[in-house]
């Protein structure tokens, strides 16, 4: 009769489904015990030391090519969070044979004797029960520790181990974590399921590259994390996969799913669903499972498919939503194909497809923009987008590129603030194998030659490394790109679309931008206004709120809450109101309009903080800030340096010490330092000076000043947390970053 092998004594006993000393783990590992005897195998056994050879080994590699260009990356990050703990990471074929390893050197060591290595299979058939063999046997995640391992041999192991999944929902691999049984941490496992579950999601977009892959979770700030889910549709909603975690919140497998359409699934015809994603611009928008449960999702496809299926789409103007029936989708005519659907539009004429054309919501300031933008269609002449943050103009270079002749190739945004400096150079010029250290086997193409024939979308150029400067305008003018480690060079063909919030005009002067490069990006300059500033909110927000909204709800905003954001002056634009509306209809519910009592207290605090100033000195405006010409009434330009006063000068903020305001309210308690305060208001200085805070002694401040000053409060007031302080101010992070040498050092926390 089979028995359970003693356990050794540093284990740890830890919790949950997969704690050394559960009911759960203790039954698996004698089932595995009981069919390692079932094989023939016995426990004394020598460790086979049969490898395959370096060819078979490339050859087997080369048939799990999926998986192992997916898993070496996420191999090598997971590597990096447990080095140094005797350990190794280990990939495997979907029949238990190693493809690949990376471990600590004396562990490595350790692990050949007993033919831990690439090219050995570790099937329970072969090695009896072990992590890697009996997870696959299982199809579940499984670890297995010491005395667990049926080999007396291997017993010195400790292993965390789960299957790898194809898109398709089938076993393909396994990956492993395996350590000295002295080394046993019982969080390893949490790890390897992280990083499985990582290679799983970034095989959709390879295996489906023409469908549409919807990604959704309850909780919209899980969209874009590990654990969002992932489903995959044809463009006229048939059902063709999905990952582990939209499985879980369905409730159904892969194999259920396969009688569904998205119709079923999200009660809702893809036709609809299509126009809803239109009119969100990029916004998540709202789903109804079949179980009734309310998801976030964003879908995702390459752009050219998109433009040939939504075209009808783009052209539509939104109407009130209205409840699908079961009969709704089925009395649709089959979609056509796309050699249909692109004769179909060249037919009807390009300007009642116009993606600019679906921009145009009456404001005079962005019809002027839209009007230029059509004007240089077909050109090629580069175009600069202008504006704050917030104001569209990652949705405006969408537009234009759909709207042109190469809206069938890619369109490839690269955000140059995003991006740490010392990976933007590979982002924008790819590189060769051996390029750098941790560099992928086969190098990866750049975001430069990703856009050949299609669009490169540059936002935040202001933020791109001077040093790069230099090889982004020989790529313009020369038309070739040459990847990091490679002598060959590619050529590219490629519109060019930059956006900025900064005037580059100030960072050409200070030494941060490069003329010459400002000189080649700047063919047509336009300004998407801000919000503050438009004509149009109340249409723009009723558009917004209608994307928002599921088919069930009738939600709308009640005249003076209208009021109430008409007067206010929207730092954050269309970002914050997506934000603040979209936590209004939760509050809301069905249906019902939204009031004061639905938004949030920190907008209403803002909102009384106007009110009780009254109406301040006006602050430089946006044309002024971006080094256009000035419109009437404007104050003289302020640097870059001033925008986070800016900021605070919108919110309220105040700043400890003695100054003159506007207005006789009082200080607000509860400051850093215990200083009373009045709200900064900015003074026009003479031209030579630049902008000034004026004191009660008639003295001035430069504005740079009081905007480091008003950034030290803001840390010290929140313990020098960057994020709060950052919020606090209604900045960017990296404003802050940027002065972190001027600012003093005990404000940092």
């Amino acid at each position: 009769m089979l028995s359970m092998p003693a356990r050794a004594a540093t284990a740890a006993h830890g919790q949950g489904l997969y704690a050394l000393d559960s009911d759960h783990h203790r039954s698996a590992i004698l089932q595995s015990h009981g069919r390692s005897h079932s094989f023939g195998l016995q426990a004394s056994e020598k460790p086979d030391f049969s490898p395959l050879q370096a060819p078979d080994i490339a050859n087997a590699r080369d048939e799990n090519r999926l998986l192992y260009q997916h898993a070496s990356p996420v191999m090598e990050t997971l590597y990096e969070q447990i080095a140094n703990t005797h350990s190794m990471v280990l990939l495997t074929s979907s029949n238990g044979l190693i493809l690949h390893s990376l471990g600590d050197a004396d562990f490595l060591e350790k692990a050949s004797r007993v033919a831990l290595m690439p090219g050995v299979e570790w099937s329970e058939q072969s090695k009896g029960t072990n992590a890697i063999g009996t997870a696959l046997t299982e199809g579940k995640p499984m670890v297995v520790h010491g005395n667990d391992h049926f080999l007396q041999a291997n017993q010195f192991l400790t292993c965390s181990c789960t299957p790898i999944f194809d898109p398709y929902g089938k076993v393909m691999g396994a990956l492993d974590v395996t350590g000295d049984q002295r080394s046993y941490h019982q969080h390893t496992m949490a790890l390897v399921r992280m990083s499985a579950q990582m290679i799983e999601n970034n095989m959709f977009a390879n295996v489906f590259p023409d469908a549409m892959r919807i990604h959704f979770h309850a909780r919209c700030e899980f969209l874009s994390t590990l654990v969002e889910g992932i489903i995959v549709f044809t463009l006229d909603g048939r059902f063709l996969s999905a990952n582990r975690s939209a499985q879980f919140q369905l409730g159904l497998s892969v194999n259920a799913m396969q009688a569904h359409t998205f119709s079923s699934l999200f009660n809702q015809p893809i036709s609809q669903f299509h126009d809803r994603l239109r009119h969100a611009a990029g916004q998540p928008v709202n789903l109804c499972m079949h179980n009734g449960v309310q998801v976030f999702c964003q879908a995702r496809l390459k752009t050219s498919h998109w433009f040939s299926s939504m075209q009808e789409a783009f052209s539509a103007q939104p109407s009130p939503p209205s409840t699908p029936s079961p009969q709704t989708e089925a009395s649709q005519p089959p979609a056509p194909s796309p050699a249909t659907r692109a004769t179909t539009a060249a037919a009807a004429g390009r300007a009642s497809l116009s993606s600019l054309h679906y921009l145009n919501t009456g404001d005079p300031q962005v019809a002027a923009v839209l009007h230029k933008l059509q004007r240089v269609q077909g050109s090629d002449i580069p175009i600069m987008i202008l504006g704050e943050t917030g104001t569209g103009k990652d949705i405006l270079a969408q537009a234009i590129h759909n709207d042109s002749a190469r809206a069938r190739r890619p369109f490839v945004s690269i955000n140059c603030a995003s991006i740490p400096e010392t990976l933007i150079e590979s982002e924008l010029f790819g590189y060769e194998e051996g390029a750098f250290t941790g560099a992928k086997r086969r190098g990866a193409p750049g975001k430069i030659q990703m856009a050949h024939g299609g669009t490169l979308f540059l936002d935040e150029i202001g933020d791109m490394p001077t040093q790069l400067q230099a090889r982004l305008l020989r790529v313009l003018q020369e038309r070739r790109v040459t990847p990091l480690g490679s002598g060959k060079e590619y050529e590219v063909d490629v519109m060019l679309i930059c956006a900025t919030n900064k005037n580059l005009k100030t960072l050409i002067a200070q030494g941060q931008f490069r003329e010459d490069l400002y000189y080649r990006l700047n063919g047509l300059v336009v300004r998407l206004p801000a919000l503050r500033e438009r004509s149009d909110f109340e249409v723009v927000t009723n558009k917004i709120l209608f994307n928002l909204c599921t088919p069930e709800q009738h939600i709308s905003v009640s005249p003076g809450v209208m009021t109430l954001f008409k007067q206010y002056r929207w730092p954050g634009n269309f970002r914050q109101l997506h934000n603040l509306l979209r936590t209004a209809v939760v509050m809301v519910g069905h249906s019902g309009q939204i009031e004061v009592e639905h938004l949030p207290d920190d907008f209403l605090d803002e909102v009384q903080q106007i009110t009780r100033a009254g109406t301040p000195d006006p602050l430089p405006c946006e044309e002024a800030a971006l080094g256009m010409p000035q419109a009437t009434g404007c104050a003289a330009p302020p640097s870059a340096d001033v925008q986070a006063l800016q900021s605070a000068h919108q919110r309220g903020f105040f700043a400890p010490g003695p100054v003159v305001s506007g207005s006789t309210a009082s200080a607000p308690s509860g400051l850093a330092g215990g200083a009373s305060a009045t709200p900064v208001w900015v003074a026009q200085a003479p031209a030579t000076e630049g902008p000034v805070a004026v004191t009660p002694t008639g003295n001035t401040a430069r504005l740079q000043d009081v905007a480091l000053q008003a950034m030290t409060d803001a840390l010290r007031q929140c313990h020098g947390n960057v994020s709060a302080a950052a919020k606090l101010l209604g900045v960017s992070r990296n404003t802050i970053y940027r002065k972190k040498e001027q600012l003093p050092a005990d404000v940092w926390g």
